[in-house]
């Protein structure tokens, strides 16, 4: 896990959070278990999170739900923040920020839990349950028998002082239930509207506080939120039905509850579960594989609601600007991932055409290119910055990864190719004849060379052959070129290459 979170680092491109920062506006939060690596649900969540605050001049919090022990990974938190950082929507305050409602990790706040469970008991709102596992266990499978939904059958909500008093003398393990009430009130959800779940009439009374003193999502969220004044609550909306339950929380507090707002799914083009068991939906992968952060949020939020059209190419200011949460539907976003080269299409050349953003992809490319063809008889000209800068640019909106510029269909922009006269000959009788042409135009250049005045000289050329085709011709030149019979137009590998290394590589063609 620590390879894969440094690699997420080493791959970081987002840098600090867009936008203005935090103001007076709302404060919300993203809330992930750190159980795994940040798939593309959760950067969802987190991303519609990021614009609602940066639109508002708000705070961006994340807070580590980690009180599930046996399922919390040791660097999955840093993993974690270290993808949102890379997605360019740093949070404002974290356990790595810190901040002044910390701490950010829940298992470091088990005191408040334990202070607002004694809240609870005193005011008769929750009690103490001494039920066994096995006990549990009995009646799950007794419900399941009679084909019922398993719930607790509020057993230890009527024992009495005395009888709790006697059962803790004895010291019998306990947890911490919270007493539902019938008569819920309905809320006015930001996305589904008006809403409510009797939750009484279908579950038992929920545990809030577990046996080694640790709270459920259910009480840590709801004390959580309230602390560090989170105002409103954007989540996946597996949580809408919970939310009922969450507001009879806030009531046997007294505390005014946030503004929720409960996000629909996001499932594959099919409208099944993005699976995390393939890995493929988790960030930190396509990170790796060279996409960009700004189409990830591109493509995520292209699938959904919440803009007014669909675009694909909005930058994360744009985003921000055009995001409203009013437009949220309910229906699942269906996410076509094999979109997603074209998403990155689009913004790797918009980087290409940034002079700042060029100039670490350059960078990058060097690196590429020496770790795939370093071994091999390169020259060590093709890493100059000049040449790294023109292939891209000269590639620019032709390519969805940067590594494309490394596989075999461009290996001649980096290797020599080894190509005989003979080869040229089974293209054209007049081999030499062209290749002396083309020497003779490339050594009369002066000027810049571009495509669109090489490809007249080319077709000027052409006529000067006897019976050659001018499709033979550049079947000729390409091969000679880079040892391949497909690839760019041979005018753009010549502009690519320059007239010295053009001409380096006809001679050495022609006369092996």
């Amino acid at each position: 896990m620590a390879r894969a979170v440094g690699a997420v680092r080493a791959l970081s491109g987002g840098g600090g959070a867009a936008g203005p920062g935090p103001g007076p506006g709302p404060r919300v939060r993203f809330g992930p278990s750190p159980t795994g690596r940040l798939h593309l649900g959760g950067l969802r969540t987190a991303l519609c999170n990021f614009l609602f605050a940066r639109q508002r001049r708000g705070a961006f919090v994340l807070r580590i739900e980690d009180t599930d022990r046996l399922r919390a990974l040791r660097d999955a938190a840093d993993g974690i923040e270290d993808v949102l950082e890379w997605a360019g929507i740093a949070p404002d305050e974290s356990p790595r920020r810190g901040g002044a409602f910390g701490p950010y990790r829940q298992s470091q706040r088990l005191d408040l839990y334990r202070q607002a469970c004694d809240v609870l008991l005193d005011r008769g709102a929750a009690y103490r349950c001494f039920c066994t596992p096995q006990r549990l266990q009995l009646l799950k499978k007794e419900a399941l028998r009679n084909q019922q939904t398993p719930r607790y059958d509020n057993r230890c909500r009527h024992l009495t002082p005395k009888e709790v008093a006697e059962k803790l003398s004895q010291g019998l393990d306990w947890v911490v239930r919270f007493r539902l009430e019938r008569g819920v009130e309905p809320f006015q959800d930001l996305v589904y509207g008006w809403n409510k779940h009797e939750v009484a009439e279908v579950e038992g009374d929920p545990v809030i506080l577990k046996g080694d003193g640790f709270p459920t999502y259910h009480l840590a969220n709801v004390v959580d939120d309230h602390y560090m004044a989170i105002s409103h609550v954007l989540r996946g909306t597996e949580w809408l039905t919970s939310t009922s339950k969450h507001l009879l929380l806030y009531k046997a507090f007294g505390w005014d509850p946030p503004q929720f707002g409960h996000l629909p799914l996001l499932l594959n083009k099919d409208g099944a579960k993005l699976s995390k068991r393939q890995g493929d939906v988790f960030v930190e992968r396509f990170a790796q594989d060279g996409y960009l952060p700004e189409a990830l949020l591109d493509i995520i939020t292209n699938c959904g609601s919440g803009f007014a059209e669909k675009q694909m190419g909005r930058t994360l200011e744009e985003l921000i600007s055009q995001f409203e949460i009013s437009r949220i539907t309910t229906h699942s976003a269906l996410l076509d991932l094999e979109m997603l080269p074209e998403f990155n299409r689009v913004h790797l050349a918009r980087h290409i055409e940034n002079e700042e953003l060029r100039q670490k992809l350059i960078r990058e490319l060097q690196s590429l290119v020496e770790r795939v063809y370093g071994d091999q008889q390169m020259d060590k000209e093709v890493l100059e910055k000049e040449y790294v800068e023109q292939v891209l640019l000269m590639r620019k909106g032709h390519i969805s990864l940067l590594k494309d510029l490394v596989s075999c269909d461009y290996a001649y922009l980096w290797v020599r190719p080894s190509v005989s006269r003979e080869q040229l000959q089974t293209l054209s009788a007049e081999a030499d004849d062209i290749g002396k042409l083309v020497l003779g135009l490339m050594e009369r250049q002066t000027a810049v060379l571009t495509m669109e005045e090489l490809n007249k000289d080319l077709r000027n050329l052409q006529k000067q052959t006897r019976e050659t085709k001018y499709s033979s011709m550049m079947k000729l030149l390409r091969l000679a070129l880079s040892g391949q019979q497909h690839g760019p137009s041979v005018a753009e590998m010549m502009v690519t290459l320059g007239p010295r290394e053009v001409c380096g590589r006809l001679h050495k063609a022609l006369s092996s």
